[in-house]
């Protein structure tokens, strides 16, 4: 015996169900679940033959609008004709999925080179700017696309790169809509190692990787040390001390360079303690950075680092402010260095002379010292512009009653010719190399002046008694 149904309802209401589960009821496109498996296959294809993919990630312009003056239905009108457009200037083999409201999905397979994505990537921002014509009204939309490509560099998974055409998009429509914008890999890359090197800065932090090296400085004519500049070291654990230069850049747009900053500063303070109960009375100065000076609460988080520290007398204590960040906001660090002034500390102002030296900026800014780059320095005995930018900056303090010291004094030769113009307070590889704390009593202790230097001095105070 053998006995038969008919099934074909229930093969047919199957296939419904099917169809339902994996395409959009509104454009009868495959909907997100069905594109998620055509990236998988398609991306395994790609591999295997050696070629690229595209994915378009696509968001209506306009469509907001056509929803709010016309309503939802014109608005599926609407989205139901740009779909069919779009999906018709596709190649056979490509993919286009609606993921949902106004935002699509494609996938281009098989393309030899990048650039051949080009023509698909204009013909659906053509078919998404035609006008639809619903009734008797005739609405108009257009599309930002956003497009990344596989393989790439790095390894990469079909959610990363649906984020990254998402990304994309994104500036498209920051760029005027109605165009097409490549993801770029290396700039993320860039943007990834940054927020990855901030984290392992903030972790060095934690873990009192950092360290402070002190540069003497010195007054060439007399021979005494008048101070040292607190310079910040990383003692990283794999990749042994590094200078600032390779971890500094990092942060200094970021709140961790206050965090930072303010380290620098109770750490100089606490040696500058201890430097006192060996023997040894010396100021310091501490760079502070622009994000640090222009916090509106500087003064105040300032005086509670000081109140740490009552046994330093605050006049010992220097802080060194760059030209340009001090520029930056005139008022706010006026204002800042007025309020130091009166609990005794000092401003220097450093690399002075890379920025705009103007003569009102000098006038309206209070600081004490002024430090020649050490770019002019370096370059004076072969450079007369930079000799005659030393000639001049010495002049300015001297007209303004500023003190002034010189940077980059590496050899004997340019701290003769630096006496020479009139400055006397030097700092640089021909005095001393920034040294651990521990070594700068030692250091302190067997100092003494070139004796050229010291002719140079006798000299000029012979000169002065002739004069006299």
């Amino acid at each position: 015996m053998a006995l038969f149904s008919d099934i074909t309802t229930v093969k047919e209401h199957q296939q419904q169900l099917e169809h339902i589960a994996h395409y959009d009821a509104l454009t009868n496109l495959p909907n997100r679940a069905l594109f998620g498996d055509r990236l998988s296959q398609a991306l395994a294809q790609t591999q295997r033959r050696g070629k690229l993919l595209a994915v378009v990630y696509l968001d209506l312009d306009g469509f907001k609008n056509v929803n709010d003056n016309h309503g939802h239905q014109a608005g599926d009108q609407l989205l139901i004709a740009v779909a069919s457009r779009m999906k018709k200037v596709l190649r056979e083999g490509d993919t286009l999925a609606r993921i949902g409201g106004d935002e699509f999905v494609a996938v281009l397979v098989d393309l030899e080179h990048a650039t051949d994505a080009i023509p698909m990537l204009t013909r659906l921002l053509s078919a998404a700017a035609k006008p639809v014509e619903i009734g008797s009204i005739n609405l108009h939309v257009s599309a930002s696309l956003g497009v990344t490509y596989y393989p790439q560099a790095e390894a990469v998974d079909a959610d990363l790169l649906l984020r990254q055409a998402d990304q994309a998009m994104y500036q498209a429509k920051l760029s005027g809509k109605n165009r097409y914008h490549f993801f770029d890999t290396e700039h993320d890359r860039s943007v990834r190692g940054h927020h990855e090197s901030l984290e392992r800065i903030r972790m060095a932090l934690q873990n009192r990787e950092f360290v402070l090296y002190y540069q003497p400085k010195v007054n060439m004519r007399n021979g005494k040390i008048i101070g040292a500049e607190a310079l910040i070291r990383w003692q990283h654990p794999e990749d042994g001390l590094l200078a600032p230069e390779l971890f500094l850049p990092f942060i200094e747009t970021h709140s961790l360079a206050v965090e930072v900053g303010e380290w620098v500063i109770d750490t100089a303070l606490t040696q500058m303690q201890i430097w006192h109960l060996a023997g040894l009375d010396l100021p310091v100065s501490v760079n502070v950075g622009a994000r640090q000076l222009q916090q509106s609460d500087f003064f105040k988080r300032f005086q509670s680092i000081l109140a740490k520290h009552p046994e330093v007398n605050p006049a010992s204590l220097e802080l060194e402010v760059l030209e340009t960040s001090a520029l930056a906001d005139l008022e706010q660090v006026s204002q800042v260095i007025e309020d130091c002034a009166k609990i005794g500390v000092k401003f220097a102002m450093d690399d002075f002379g890379t920025g705009y030296s103007s003569l009102t900026y000098l006038k309206r800014l209070r600081v004490a010292m002024l430090k020649i780059d050490q770019s002019f320095v370096r370059d004076m005995l072969d450079d007369t512009d930079d000799l005659a930018i030393l000639e001049g900056v010495i002049g300015l303090a001297a007209a303004f009653k500023r003190e002034v010291i010189a940077e980059g004094v590496e050899t004997v030769e340019h701290g003769t010719a630096i006496m020479h113009l009139g400055c006397m307070l030097a700092q640089g590889y021909g005095i001393a190399r920034p040294m651990p704390p521990e070594q700068m009593l030692a250091w302190a202790a067997t100092w003494k002046p070139n004796a050229e230097w010291c002719a140079v001095a006798k000299s000029g105070e012979a000169l002065l008694a002739t004069k006299g």
